[in-house]
């Protein structure tokens, strides 16, 4: 596994080993060994899975202290942009984004520790979106931010008119220095 830094400490895209041949591909998506030697010591304890049309834009989501969580991410079919904001109360980089694609193609992943909002947009015609939760889900301590927020400047890759958003994230608020984690 290659680990490849980004612009805002901690966030991390892993680029696993493929091996390819006549018969398709091999690759091992997740080692705890590996991954805590080379990323974070860090527990899973969940994963999820979403299926999502084009122009769903999921996010900007986040859990609230005690519970708040890192995640693995990766887009096991079609191609997604995959965000993550920084909301790290004091983080010389608060506010800023990181945004990569991850796709069935380029196998990478996408590592988002404490103290981010997570998202991402469909850019296929579908997309099976994976990742693995440090913590467990917990509804009492749901908390986003708004994706369009003009202040984070995220292009989504996807025109507005064409974005299908839930009701919950439209009505989320900008980010604000109460948001800090």
């Amino acid at each position: 596994m290659e680990v490849i830094k980004t612009d805002i400490a901690g966030l991390l895209i892993l680029k696993p080993r493929v091996f390819e041949d006549e018969r398709g591909y091999f690759m091992e998506s997740y080692s705890f060994r590996d991954f805590e030697r080379l990323v974070s010591p860090v527990h899973f304890v969940q994963d999820n899975e979403s299926m999502s049309s084009y122009g769903v834009v999921r996010g900007l989501h986040f859990q609230k202290p005690p519970y708040t969580q890192s995640k693995l991410v990766r887009c096991v079919v079609g191609r997604v942009l995959d965000v993550a904001v920084d909301i790290r109360k004091g983080s010389p980089t608060f506010g800023q984004h990181v945004a990569v694609e991850l796709s069935a193609e380029n196998h990478l992943q996408f590592f988002i520790p404490k103290g981010f909002a997570h998202g991402f947009s469909v850019l296929s015609e579908s997309a099976l979106f994976q990742y693995k939760c440090d913590e467990f889900y917990h509804p009492e301590a749901d908390a986003g931010i708004l994706l369009s927020d003009p202040a984070l400047g995220i292009d989504w890759q996807v025109p507005s008119e064409k974005m299908i958003l839930s009701a919950k994230d439209m009505a989320r608020s900008p980010l604000s220095l109460e948001d800090a984690i």
